[in-house]
């Protein structure tokens, strides 16, 4: 029997930030064929759970069932504060200046290319967004198959600005840290412009609770080859898992990813603060 390990509780440095949670409101249009109908997840579950964690700030993503309407996004961007929130929203090509101006303005600062199940932005559309997007500072959040990364390489280098990738590259069955395609994922890093997600093992595992070691030996090389270009998220409510991972263990992971209290600080203040544009929250001991 797999027996839990006891870690002591981790000390969350002042201005820690969740990089990718969802919020969803209950009656709230969906996209036909949505792959997962949103329940009810108010920001005041959210707010009590990033407290109890010692987490000052958040990021929140679009859900991919609302598609491209980002207004339950926006609300929660407003509601648990606009000094310490940012949003991450869904827009097609198509989009007006108009409407990059005004989710600009409600705390929006990048796009979000879902590429798996329930995308519904296409790799075609992609090239013309990330430019758009980027006339307003955004960057753009990328979430596919890590093995796909070789293929995409060159589509992705040619984007401008900066790009996030998805919980620890996504690969939808683990690789080891010299697999072809994680050694993609290291050169595009190498960039100075691609930033990684320490998040979500659980989507992903074959090996499972409580260390995902397989998952967290590629989230262990990441922090080694450029803890500068590392951020930490919840992936928040987790709605698609069952059971749901406890959230307090998720960030105690990040003391296996990096057990240093000054990496730990830099992932998860100082590289957010770079990324979204929020002001320095800590105070030097």
């Amino acid at each position: 029997m797999i027996r839990d390990i006891v870690v002591p509780r981790m000390t969350v440095p002042e201005g820690a930030c969740d990089t990718h949670v969802h919020v969803y409101r209950k009656g709230a249009p969906t996209i036909p064929n949505a792959i997962a109908a949103p329940e009810e997840e108010d920001v005041a579950r959210y707010r009590a759970m990033r407290d109890d964690l010692g987490l000052a700030r958040a990021v929140i993503v679009q859900p991919t069932a609302y598609g491209t309407d980002n207004s339950v996004t926006a609300d929660g961007i407003r509601a648990l504060g606009r000094r310490d929130t940012r949003g991450v929203a869904v827009v097609d090509d198509q989009v007006s200046d108009i409407i990059l101006r005004d989710l600009t303005d409600a705390g929006f600062c990048g796009a979000r290319f879902q590429m798996l199940a329930g995308g519904i932005i296409p790799w075609d559309q992609l090239d013309r967004i990330a430019a758009r997007v980027n006339t307003c500072g955004w960057h753009v959040q990328l979430q596919l198959d890590g093995h796909d990364l070789p293929d995409r390489e060159a589509q992705i280098l040619a984007w401008p600005g900066q790009i996030v990738i998805d919980h620890i590259g996504k690969f939808l069955e683990p690789v080891a840290p010299d697999h072809p395609a994680f050694q993609c994922l290291l050169r595009l890093i190498d960039t100075g412009r691609v930033w990684v997600k320490l998040s979500a093992p659980y989507e992903v595992s074959r090996v499972g609770q409580p260390r995902y070691s397989d998952v967290s030996a590629l989230a262990c090389a990441l922090v080694a080859h450029a803890p500068d270009r590392m951020l930490w998220a919840s992936n928040w409510p987790h709605i698609k898992t069952t059971p749901r991972p406890n959230d307090r263990k998720m960030l105690q992971l990040l003391q296996d990813w990096a057990p240093d209290a000054s990496l730990q600080r830099r992932i998860l203040c100082e590289n957010p603060q770079k990324v979204y544009g929020f002001e320095p929250a800590f105070t030097d001991a």
